[in-house]
């Protein structure tokens, strides 16, 4: 393992891929608290696996693996919880600070996206995954992956025209 990265290099992969990754992680995540927990252990096990931290797919894929083992974990404990003190269900949704109504606008229109156009669409743009790096990530093909990318635009252009 003569190849392995420096601390000093680590640290630059984590401030400079963050960012995105826990706006990925926010997907599934009830608070940008848990999202930031999801990318920090996402780190931590890539790190100590000795990853090349050049591979973002991998990375991404590992945020992704993380949160949704999160998801389960976390309903499995709400259920518990539920049971146990017969309350209903409260859930948070994730808040995202909406400046203007075109923000609102837009945030509305992502939810209305399926799951898997969200992912891509969160990926490309706002982290500026390639196509290649998607695919490795969600493990579809890089058709695939540029197919939900096209149909989340298509979607959004038409849910955010001018009425």
């Amino acid at each position: 393992m003569e190849n392995v990265a420096t601390d000093e290099n680590w640290k630059t992969c984590f401030s400079q891929l963050a960012p995105g990754l826990v706006l990925f992680a926010r997907q599934w995540a009830r608070s940008p608290a848990d999202a930031e927990d999801i990318v920090q252990e996402a780190f931590v096990r890539f790190w100590r696996k000795q990853h090349d931290i050049a591979n973002r797919g991998l990375l991404y894929a590992a945020v992704r693996s993380i949160a949704l083992d999160f998801l389960r974990r976390d309903g499995r404990r709400a259920r518990r919880e539920s049971t146990a003190a017969s309350e209903t269900d409260q859930t948070v949704q994730p808040m995202f600070e909406i400046e203007d109504e075109s923000q609102r606008a837009l945030v509305a229109a992502l939810d209305l996206l399926p799951n898997e156009q969200r992912e891509v669409l969160v990926m490309k743009i706002w982290n500026d995954l390639t196509f290649a790096e998607i695919a490795s990530a969600l493990e579809i093909s890089q058709n695939t992956a540029a197919s939900r990318y096209r149909y989340a635009l298509a979607t959004l252009k038409k849910n955010l025209a001018p009425v």
